[in-house]
């Protein structure tokens, strides 16, 4: 959905504001007034407990954990800077959504597969995918790079919530296989409108499908307010499929990797479907060629900053003294690294042969393909210089 007009966007956006803005310990309250998400390290950096979703971590892993933030923050600054550049096409930032994504991707086993959107960079870099694959697609060179059966990390998915019913149909795939492998679908809460994802709920849970559905609720759909959306928490709507539904603090790293572990676990030993909502914000725009400042409040913004995942972790770290000066300056030592490595790739990531789009259009060579491939070159050749194409 695009922006009409200032005038009315800044008239939807505001009834969302009360609901998003901090009240208390800075997460929604139910009905009677409790905390309604699961929360593990709260915006201060304070570890606390939750009965259903004990998490021990050791503190070499809640160092990995705080380097992949960063790290992951680092890799999504860099492509935003290399699009205003012109070096890339269009860039979906993740910023704010870093804890959702690590803490759910780092939950995952080996033989779990994950299907994502556009915007789990996060996950990517959880699955082993290189950074320059997925700027290589957005840089138009590639159409994703990387192998999906060799990453159990699928390519991206554009076409808003239809990745939803791939993973249930690859879900039932591997129930009828034996495994005890799990599968996590990652969708907005835009996504959540669309039939595509209420008709994956149905399949997933009247076959019981190993799959979780890891929504990624950033309060926006473009400049949709989610309270646009919907009148009840995204969550509960599980209920009304036959499935649990569980909340977590998308912004705090912790929560998530302890829900998205239960879950995975729960779809894996035959229990069927789950649905996660991660309550987190986006920070930026929908993509690069967004702007944020023309639908949404500045308080607002301003209100979840103080909410960093990155911030809380460190405090945390910090906090316990479990990570001294050497180790973040250590980090920053990497991401700088990364940063140059990003940089300099993309740059000099050749341009594909024009060709190649005419490859792996079947299986097996067809006619009409090879005609059409004829036709473009003697096309192409028709101007200067294109006798070399």
């Amino acid at each position: 959905m695009t922006v009409k007009s200032t005038t009315r966007a800044r008239k939807k956006a505001a009834p969302a504001v009360p609901d998003t803005l901090p009240t208390g310990s800075g997460a929604p309250l139910d009905e009677g007034g409790r905390p309604d998400l699961v929360q593990l390290l709260t915006p201060e950096g304070e570890r606390v407990e939750h009965p259903d979703y004990p998490l021990s971590t050791t503190p070499e892993e809640l160092r990995d954990l705080y380097r992949d933030l960063v790290l992951v923050r680092r890799f999504d600054a860099e492509a935003t800077s290399l699009q205003r550049q012109g070096e890339l096409g269009l860039w979906a930032s993740l910023l704010g959504q870093e804890a959702a994504q690590v803490g759910s991707g780092r939950a995952m086993r080996p033989g779990d597969y994950a299907f994502p959107t556009y915007r789990e960079h996060g996950v990517a870099w959880c699955r082993d995918v290189d950074p320059l694959n997925l700027l290589g697609m957005f840089r138009g060179v590639n159409h994703g790079g990387w192998d999906p059966n060799e990453k159990n990390f699928h390519l991206y998915t554009i076409v808003i919530g239809s990745q939803t019913l791939h993973a249930t149909g690859y879900a039932m795939g591997i129930t009828k296989d034996g495994t005890d492998d799990a599968v996590i679908a990652y969708f907005g809460d835009g996504a959540s409108s669309q039939g595509d994802v209420s008709e994956a709920f149905t399949f997933a849970s009247v076959y019981n499908a190993p799959v979780v559905f890891f929504c990624q609720n950033n309060q926006w759909a473009i400049s949709e307010p989610t309270t646009n959306q919907t009148k009840i928490p995204l969550y509960r709507r599980a209920s009304g499929f036959g499935f649990p539904g569980v909340r977590v603090d998308g912004n705090d790293v912790l929560a998530c990797l302890a829900v998205t572990r239960w879950a995975l676990d729960h779809a894996r030993s035959g229990n069927g479907p789950v649905l996660i909502e991660a309550f987190t914000y986006r920070m930026g725009a929908h993509t690069t060629s967004d702007d944020p400042t023309r639908y949404r409040l500045a308080e607002e913004t301003e209100a979840w900053r103080a909410k960093d995942p990155i911030s809380r972790l460190k405090a945390h770290l910090e906090r316990e003294g479990l990570a001294d000066e050497e180790f973040f300056a250590s980090v920053e030592a990497k991401s700088e690294e990364l940063g140059l490595r990003v940089r300099e790739g993309v740059r000099s990531m050749p341009d594909p042969d024009p060709t190649l789009i005419f490859d792996h259009v079947y299986a097996e060579p067809h006619t009409l393909v090879d005609e059409e491939r004829a036709e473009y070159i003697a096309y192409a050749a028709s101007f200067e210089g294109g006798e070399n194409l």
